[in-house]
């Protein structure tokens, strides 16, 4: 099966079921506000932030019922909250089921330990 390609973030959040859409746009937003210095684009069909050539977080709308908000080195990071799932070497995400779920304190704190590893 073929990975859709997107010509950008704004094709790849329009290419999102409605529920996930708004959930992404959140996300962005946290995003933007939080760590202005990286920038969106689209890697592996999925929107993503990068720093520099550096890979730093994703959003994945696979599943119907969530929108997962991940880190590729999500493994090496403190996560007292204890939000991030995954098995995976490396790559750790949050299921963020609804705008209500994003905890802007705890999302932060991995965000910005994550553009530092980066």
């Amino acid at each position: 099966m073929a990975m859709k390609s997107y010509a950008n973030f704004d094709t790849y959040l329009a290419g999102q079921r409605p529920k996930q859409r708004t959930v992404i746009r959140k996300l962005r937003q946290f995003v933007k506000r939080t760590s202005p210095e990286v920038t969106e684009a689209v890697k592996w069909g999925n929107g993503c932030w990068v720093k520099g050539k550096k890979f730093v977080a994703y959003v994945y709308a696979g599943d119907p019922g969530y929108v997962q908000f991940g880190f590729v080195a999500g493994s090496r990071l403190k996560d007292p909250k204890g939000l991030l799932e995954g098995e995976a070497k490396y790559v750790r995400h949050i299921k963020v089921r609804t705008v209500s779920d994003i905890q802007p304190r705890a999302y932060a704190a991995l965000l910005r330990q994550a553009v530092k590893r980066a």
